[in-house]
């Protein structure tokens, strides 16, 4: 008789966390109908993807977060790369992102989620602010210089 594999770090970290795919599914897709609609956000994510692209897009960002709080592995992507080409985008668009997500995630999840979700959020937010603000090639540059 064989004993049962111990889980994977991941499985553990997921195992233990608050955070659940369906709040991750749920949350994803009330954030962006709201951003969507949004008079300062919706137009730079209408413009940059089409109306027929969204339910992919959305599968692919529930993976992204996925990724993010359960370690699942799931999202494959280059999110800044993906910024950079949408162009037009400043520091009172990731401010206004973020509070429409803080908000979206406390209406969506309990407490302990919405903390991981915001503070990832925020985590994010500052990382592609920093990127979006290098020169242009300044990214490949940055990430192609060794430390």
């Amino acid at each position: 008789m064989t004993s049962p594999a111990a889980p994977t770090r991941r499985q553990a970290y997921a195992a233990a966390s608050p955070v659940t795919e369906a709040m991750i599914q749920t949350l994803v897709h009330a954030f962006y109908e709201k951003v969507r609609r949004d008079p300062m956000l919706g137009p730079i994510f209408n413009r940059a993807i089409m109306e027929n692209a969204w339910p992919a897009h959305l599968a692919k960002l529930c993976d992204f977060w996925s990724s993010v709080t359960l370690m699942t592995g799931r999202f494959k992507g280059t999110p800044m790369q993906a910024h950079l080409r949408v162009g037009g985008i400043g520091p009172a668009h990731f401010a206004r992102w973020l509070e429409l997500f803080q908000k979206t995630a406390e209406e969506t999840c309990p407490p302990e989620a919405t903390a991981i979700f915001v503070e990832k959020s925020q985590m994010i937010g500052r990382s592609l602010q920093m990127g979006l603000q290098l020169p242009e090639g300044g990214f490949q540059a940055a990430i192609a210089s060794p430390p």
